[in-house]
């Protein structure tokens, strides 16, 4: 397109004509800076560049980041990535050469956004996040995305939510929960894991990790600081019974005491709770079945109580109504594991990994499956995180109830827990807090 001819498309010279009366009926100090802004808000915002390269994740290990360009300025966004990669799940394309980064390296998914997925969007309107998506999925042609790679289409699905936003001048939860049609966002109550083992840590901690909920809390800000405090009474009571060395941290932040059974992870948990004052308004949840337990200490939810493809466990304990079951490995945010465990009762909430998915517009389906049959959301992160917040304004937008973002230390943890705080405060008046009802925040 020639310059005259996109002058003519846009109808430009009368918009300039319009910008330059408009400067000079507002008697501004500076017409240029004032004619610039004005000319932003009348020019409808396009695609004008994708740009891809390879960075590290919280672990060391290579991943995706997007710079997305319109003509309303640069979008930045990058994808987590966890420990491994299940048979559900889209794929995350990685090169595998040994000799560069031990086969991690990202190289091919980043030359996919910048001569194929680009070239595909330019031009494209950033708002409309379904066409966007569905022009990626197309071009993949595949149904785990194994062609462009998982992490490569995510990377811009996620660019292109933040120019929507921008574009519509509106805050991203707000654009994410227009984008789901919910006409109420909700701040989530936080998972803080506070002790971590299995594949996170190197003890011998057989369980994953033990989270605590401030669901007692009026604000998302108050249920921030129970959770520091429980966080910074732990490392007492463990460096008490552990010594200094179990204060040394996982993958997600949370405390790698040499503790081995449940029970003692859980005491010392306990003991931290009960050193806050808070008392019962902090909540406790774990990922391993428990049923004991859960009587015993205030446990509310249980990830993937029993193995990924035990169907029949995981429905038999869901439906003893002791606490709320959420698949992780069962479902892996896969619409057809979610319609399974639907139709047979197998569990009652659903963990949502946008990278399992691959796109915004297909997290915000799976979420409306799972919402549609009354099921709680958990919206998590991943064991390699990077410094994007995206999922905390996800959660607030698609009013998920509860977000797993880790411990409240490590940057790239606490930065989601500081997004959050940020959406609080710019709610003002009409922030919600999920609190008590963060198992259906419908």
């Amino acid at each position: 397109m020639s310059v005259q001819e996109y002058l003519d498309k846009h109808t430009l010279s009368r918009k300039i004509e319009d910008a330059v009366n408009a400067a000079v009926r507002a008697k501004t100090s500076d017409p240029v800076l004032f004619i610039a802004n004005h000319m932003k808000k009348a020019v409808p915002s396009v695609i004008t560049k994708v740009k891809a390269r390879q960075i590290l994740d919280s672990r060391g290990i290579p991943t995706v980041e997007v710079d997305l360009h319109t003509n309303k300025g640069v979008f930045r966004a990058s994808v987590p990535s966890g420990d491994s990669s299940g048979t559900y799940e889209a794929i995350e394309l990685r090169d595998g050469d040994k000799g560069m980064y031990l086969g991690n390296s990202v190289a091919k998914a980043v030359k996919n956004i910048n001569d194929r997925i680009s070239e595909a969007l330019i031009g494209m309107d950033p708002k409309l996040q379904a066409q966007i998506d569905h022009a990626m999925i197309d071009l993949d042609k595949t149904e785990k995305k194994n062609e462009l790679g998982a992490n490569a289409i995510l990377a811009v699905s996620i660019a292109a939510c933040k120019a929507g936003a921008a574009e519509k001048e509106v805050p991203l939860c707000k654009h994410l929960s227009d984008l789901s049609g919910r006409a109420n966002m909700t701040l989530p109550v936080p998972a803080f894991t506070v002790l971590s083992g299995g594949n996170h840590a190197s003890n011998h901690f057989a369980i994953q990790e033990i989270m605590i909920l401030p669901v007692g809390a009026s604000r998302f800000e108050e249920a921030l600081q129970w959770g520091s405090e429980t966080y910074h009474h732990l490392k007492a009571v463990v460096t008490e019974k552990n010594g200094n060395m179990g204060c040394n941290v996982g993958e997600d932040g949370g405390l790698t005491p040499d503790i081995s059974s449940l029970k003692e992870g859980l005491e010392l948990v306990k003991e931290a709770i009960n050193r806050t004052g808070y008392g019962d308004k902090i909540k406790i949840a774990i990922d391993v079945a428990a049923t004991n337990f859960c009587i015993e200490y205030p446990i509310v939810f249980i990830e993937d109580p029993f193995d990924k493809e035990d169907w029949e466990h995981t429905k038999y304990f869901s439906n003893l109504g002791i606490c709320q079951v959420v698949g992780d490995d069962l479902l892996m945010s896969n619409s057809k594991r979610v319609e399974r465990a639907i139709q047979e009762s197998a569990c009652n909430a659903l963990l949502l990994k946008v990278n399992q998915i691959g796109t915004v517009t297909e997290a915000i389906e799976v979420v409306k499956l799972a919402r549609d049959a009354q099921w709680g959301v958990v919206t998590s992160h991943r064991c390699g995180e990077t410094e994007d917040s995206f999922i905390s304004d996800l959660s607030v937008g698609l009013a998920t109830g509860v977000i797993k973002a880790g411990a409240p230390c490590r940057g790239e943890r606490t930065m989601k827990y500081n997004q959050l705080l940020r959406i609080e405060e710019e709610l003002g008046d009409q922030a919600v807090y999920a609190g008590e009802d963060w198992r259906q925040t419908l």
